[in-house]
């Protein structure tokens, strides 16, 4: 049987995330940024800020002062890294709400960034029945409880969803969950996978 609700991802999927974008002016050249970046192990670290730690407390543990002051100040700086939508996204969730589809939304994001995502893109805060925010829920994803969580406050079942990610493991972690799930290559291949579920 096909799916009947569709679970977005959000960053990657609806809206770019461009996390060196955040120091771009602190470094002067994305090399620079990336090397920073590589330097702290920026993705574990916010990874643990996806499932529900602070970034003052992440940038605590480093042990250069100005690596420190720099991933505290990611917070107030997030807005930045968040430029721009991806309309033909947006576009596709739009024909599936008028199409009567409930769309929900599963997001790595924490919860110390997302109040700050949400004024750059504040159609975020109300184009989804469900939203689980990791940051809020203390867990993220590949794990099986997020996806339990918004089935849970959706009120539907996981065979019921197909979920949207770019993230392989994200993928993987919602198919063990029992979701139907796609990665996300782009606007077009997304529109191809809804329209094989008969959901366009």
């Amino acid at each position: 049987m096909n799916p009947s609700v569709v679970v977005f991802d959000i960053g990657g999927v609806l809206v770019e995330w461009q996390p060196h974008l955040a120091w771009m002016d602190a470094f002067g050249s994305r090399a620079a940024v990336e090397a920073f970046m590589a330097r702290i192990d920026f993705p574990a670290r916010n990874h643990r800020a996806d499932a529900g730690e602070r970034f003052a407390d992440l940038a605590a543990e480093l042990a250069d002062a100005r690596d420190a002051r720099l991933l505290a100040d990611y917070v107030a700086r997030y807005p930045l890294t968040v430029p721009t939508a991806i309309e033909g996204s947006w576009a596709l969730l739009d024909r599936l709400t008028a199409r009567g589809v409930p769309v929900h939304a599963i997001t790595n994001w924490s919860a110390e960034t997302w109040p700050r995502g949400l004024t750059v893109h504040p159609r975020l805060g109300s184009a989804f029945g469900v939203t689980v925010v990791s940051g809020q829920e203390g867990v993220a994803k590949p794990d099986a409880r997020l996806f339990r969580t918004l089935c849970a406050r959706a009120g539907v079942a996981p065979a019921d969803c197909l979920f949207i990610d770019d993230s392989p493991r994200n993928v993987d972690g919602a198919r063990a969950a029992g979701m139907d799930a796609v990665r996300f290559t782009g606007p077009q291949a997304l529109e191809r996978d809804l329209r094989e579920r008969g959901l366009l």
